[in-house]
């Protein structure tokens, strides 16, 4: 999984400008990968995160994404 697929997965989890959505994963690894990915888009202000957990084989992410030109 890269940023845009990430990006585009909130995306298509929307209501509104609100997300949420379980993105599973494999591994430890892929927990790891995912956070940095979601700290990257919260970098470049595309989306502001309300809600991360970690599950057994899933992570929950919830928050709002930031519509702007591009």
């Amino acid at each position: 999984m890269n940023k845009v697929d990430l990006l585009k997965n909130l995306r298509h989890s929307s209501r509104g400008n609100m997300f949420a959505a379980e993105v599973p994963k494999a591994a430890k690894e892929d927990q790891k990968k995912i956070e940095e990915l979601v700290a990257e888009l919260e970098r470049e202000g595309k989306i502001k995160l309300r809600e991360c957990i970690q599950r057994e084989y899933s992570v929950y992410l919830h928050g709002i994404i930031k519509y702007s030109s591009e």
